[in-house]
């Protein structure tokens, strides 16, 4: 496998763990990017661009990140909240009156970003385009019932905090979230990320899919534990419904949806602007800082643990951001970020000083814990042992 790009002296196992991915886990076109204090470390791609097709990956092709585009949207509300905008301690009725009703009144900003909301699921699922459409997709999560009392529980919100977090940006802002984006983050560090993918960008953007590859002779087959597998296979779980919210599902590939602002599914970008966007919340990059030191301990905060109503499995988060744990293995305990269900992944170790950025067009059946990404995270990890 022809790789291109470079890893900084004594972070060659990225390298090699990034070769190996192209072996038995099948990869087809990947990037991985790796900041330390603010620099640049790792900068590799390599494969083709496209998961059906042949033209070569290349610096600068970008991928749908699915639920990666979370951890992006967290730091708007935090940023507001850093620049005094949002109160975190509000209750989300307080912006967006109609939120309030059926028993949502005291839902606070911080359950919305830390999936305490008790809306993952919708009584009606909306179609792709009515869930591209934020008066309309709002207008029916606000009528929403929640499943449990908010605050007094945790489930993640797979996608409808794309219209909690949207719609609290819009009201507080005047701005859609993908506009708030690309002028006070991604302009200002330079950074090839888009939550709504303008027209004059789409060529840069390659196609993704479902990634088949069969396991090697002998190998460990990992299988889910009976609930979480139940949970799944059952239409009627919390989990079945959370997944379903949009139906039938969108065409990631479709320029419309991909046009579309939906903070929890569909932000693009490069391994490099993840890595580097994740680099801007914890120190400065060029210059710039996302992030106050009191901003990123918010973030990292624990505000959910244990079981999760939706996932099952236990998870973790702060506001906004998955933290270190079985569901979500990081670096370090310390570590913040955000998985896209499948492949992607982003995140942060402020005490390492490491920001990581990892992008693909094939996607498997994992949700928060691919093994291509941790393959990499593991090998930065031997690599910082052996600086």
């Amino acid at each position: 496998m022809d790789v291109n790009g470079v890893a900084a002296e004594g972070f060659e196992p990225v390298r090699e763990a990034f070769v190996r991915n192209f072996g038995t886990p099948g990869e087809r076109g990947a990037a991985v990017a790796v900041y330390r204090d603010g620099r640049k470390v790792v900068d590799l791609w390599a494969g083709t661009r496209d998961i059906d097709g042949t033209e070569p990956w290349e610096r600068g092709t970008a991928q749908i990140v699915r639920s990666a585009t979370k951890g992006v949207a967290a730091a708007v509300l935090l940023m507001l909240a850093q620049r005094g905008e949002l109160d975190l301690d509000a209750p989300v009725g307080h912006y967006w009156p109609e939120f309030k009703a059926h028993g949502k009144e005291h839902t606070l900003v911080r359950h919305a970003l830390a999936h305490r909301a008790g809306v993952p699921v919708l009584d009606r699922a909306l179609t792709p385009a009515e869930a591209a459409d934020p008066e309309i997709a709002a207008a029916v999560l606000a009528a929403q019932a929640p499943v449990w009392e908010p605050g007094t529980d945790h489930g993640y919100h797979a996608h409808t905090y794309s219209w909690l977090t949207g719609e609290l940006v819009r009201r507080v802002t005047g701005r859609s979230i993908g506009a708030w984006i690309a002028t006070e983050i991604a302009g200002p560090l330079s950074l090839d990320l888009w939550l709504g993918l303008p027209d004059g960008e789409a060529h840069r953007v390659g196609r993704v899919g479902p990634l088949a590859a069969p396991e090697p002779d002998g190998a460990l087959r990992v299988r889910p534990k009976r609930a979480v597998a139940d949970a799944y296979a059952d239409a009627g779980s919390l989990t079945r419904r959370a997944f379903a919210v949009i139906s039938p599902p969108p065409d990631e590939n479709d320029p419309a949806y991909r046009a579309a602002v939906l903070p929890a599914s569909n932000g693009i970008a490069t391994a490099d602007a993840l890595a580097r966007f994740y680099a801007a919340l914890t120190g400065e990059v060029d210059g710039i800082r996302l992030f106050t030191p009191e901003t990123r301990e918010r973030a990292r905060a624990e505000a959910s643990s244990g079981p999760d109503r939706v996932l099952v499995a236990p998870t973790r988060f702060g506001l906004g951001y998955m933290l270190h744990g079985s569901a979500s293995p990081l670096l370090a305990p310390g570590s913040f970020g955000h998985p896209g269900r499948g492949g992607a992944l982003g995140f942060a170790d402020p005490e390492s000083g490491i920001a990581f950025g990892y992008v693909t067009n094939g996607f498997r059946t994992s949700v928060t814990a691919d093994p291509r990404a941790q393959a990499l995270v593991r090998a930065v990890r031997t690599s910082l042992a052996q600086l």
